[in-house]
Formats: C-alpha cells, structure tokens, sequence
C-alpha cells in the first residue's frame, strides 16, 4: 500500500530536527512488525543520520524523497520548506501495514552535489540503499491486488443457491 508522508523542515525544525521526525516515522511503522525491531531500524538510521541531515538541510528531501519498501508498506518521505513548512499538518504517525513486514529496505536519494557523499556513507548497510527503489508495482502487495477480481455474478450466484 502507498503511502506519502511530509515532514516540515525549516524554518519549522532544524535539519537534524527534521531528520530525527523521519527515524521516528520510519521506526515506529516498521516496529509494529514482531520480526522487526525498532532498536535495529533506529540503528540503521542513526547510521545514515551525517547524510540524512546533509539531504534536509540543502532541501534535496523537498524534491527527492527518502522512500520505504517494506511489504506491504511503500512509504514516500519528503521535507517541506519555507514558509510552507509552518503551516504544514503532519502526520508522523505509524503508517499503516507495518504489522506484517518481514523484510526492509530504505533508499535515500542521490542528489548532485551530495550523491557520492550518501553512496560512501552507506556502503555496506544491510537496510540501506542509495539505489533507484523499485516501483511500488513490484511489491507482493500491488502485485496482488492488480491481479484480484471480484467476480460480483458469482458471489450473486452463490447466494442465489445458498438460499
């Protein structure tokens, strides 16, 4: 299931503010999982945070997002800035879906002038990719639901008989 969240960014936050609003977010969707923990999920993330941060403050994050691929859950992040951050109504909540993901992977974008700086810092992370991320068609869940019908003269049909 897609889900975009926005985070305010400045002036509302500062940018390692607003990059610990996104560990936040992140975590507590994906630890609502029994297979996930928060402890590691924060772990990653406080990883990436030097870059994370470095994404906030030079407004790649207004443009580019970070995005979470944990099936069933597609969750795009991005920051808003200026004066429409002060006005922006969040909602930092847990995303919905997180209960059944056994497996995640969060891509951080690779903006010129900082694209090799994310690259190099997470180099290695289990969790963490600076790669494109897959489209959200990809994942079980849209793969799923694109290939269920409801077939309505069959469900007519059987209550018909069932009468």
């Amino acid at each position: 299931m897609q889900r975009h969240r926005q985070v305010a960014a400045a002036p509302h936050r500062k940018a390692s503010e607003t990059w610990e609003a996104i560990e936040k977010l992140v975590t507590s969707t994906l630890e609502r999982s029994p297979r996930i923990t928060g402890k590691d999920v924060a772990a990653a993330l406080k990883a990436a945070s030097p870059v994370g941060i470095m994404l906030v403050a030079g407004g790649h994050l207004d443009k580019h997002p970070v995005v979470v691929v944990a099936d069933p859950v597609y969750l795009t992040i991005s920051t808003v800035s200026g004066d429409a951050a002060l006005s922006l109504d969040e909602d930092l909540g847990p995303v919905p879906g997180g209960t059944t993901v056994t497996e995640w992977t969060v891509y951080l974008p690779t903006p010129d002038p900082v694209g090799d700086a994310v690259r190099s810092a997470i180099t290695g992370a289990a969790h963490l990719s600076a790669d494109e991320p897959p489209g959200e068609s990809t994942t079980k869940a849209a793969r799923l639901s694109e290939g269920s019908v409801l077939d309505l003269d069959a469900l007519a049909n059987r209550a018909r008989e069932s009468k």
